[in-house]
């Protein structure tokens, strides 16, 4: 007599029900993260971007991806915003920064109201910065002012690390003040546009008006590009 054996198929047993929560929970919060960062850039670039003209110097190095996107470069100081800075630097103008060095900028539309700019520092972390070697308020040339931005939804005009995030909102017309030395200095907005993060040109100095240049990086949140905003000193 003869017997065959046949092996009994052992059923598979699947993830237990715990562990797929967890795994569920894990995708789900990773999706949330991801759409929290995401979409607020995407939003920036098809509603406000196209109102920026983008100004691309073809002579400017080329930046990575990685120079731009994740890379360990600490942008909180100004030194490393700009590509060969010592070999660009502006020619020394006639500035006596040893009465004032410090003073206050507000922006009423933005809410941003007397933040503290300080002449030649360098860390972002502590006040907006102006950059050295760039004119005075209220005199001829240009005064550039720096400052960082973050995600929109972390706005906060009293924390110097997102002072800037929603600096896209102005537009011409809009007024910027500094106050400087006991003197009110009212500024109006003229033009705003983006620039590589090579493009060192919006350092320089002309001394035929009094003018006022306000930086931070674009889309806020990422080191893509700079958002530039122009101001002339009003009259009135």
């Amino acid at each position: 007599m003869s017997y065959i054996y046949l092996k009994k198929d052992t059923p598979k047993k699947g993830l237990p029900k715990h562990k797929k929560i967890i795994i569920l929970f894990l995708i789900l919060t990773g999706s949330s993260f991801l759409a929290f960062a995401v979409l607020p850039i995407l939003k920036f670039q098809l509603e406000y971007s196209g109102k920026f003209k983008q100004i691309i110097d073809p002579s400017a190095p080329k930046l990575s991806t990685s120079n731009i996107l994740g890379d360990s470069t600490d942008y909180t100081q100004l030194s490393n915003w700009f590509v060969n800075t010592q070999e660009n630097l502006l020619p020394v103008t006639q500035i006596d920064t040893s009465t004032k060095s410090t003073y206050y900028l507000s922006i009423p539309k933005l809410k941003i109201s007397d933040a503290v700019v300080k002449i030649g520092s360098m860390d972002l972390n502590k006040s907006l910065i102006q950059y050295p070697q760039t004119a005075l308020p209220g005199q001829l040339g240009n005064t550039v002012i720096f400052g960082h931005s973050v995600l929109p939804q972390f706005f906060n005009p009293k924390n110097y690390l997102t002072i800037f995030s929603t600096l896209y909102k102005l537009n011409q017309g809009d007024e910027v003040y500094l106050k400087y030395d006991k003197s009110n200095y009212k500024y109006v907005v003229e033009e705003m546009y983006e620039v590589q993060p090579t493009n060192m040109s919006v350092l320089e100095q002309r001394y035929d008006d009094k003018t006022l240049t306000i930086i931070t990086c674009s889309p806020p949140g990422t080191y893509l590009r700079r958002l530039i905003i122009k101001a002339t000193l009003s009259t009135n």
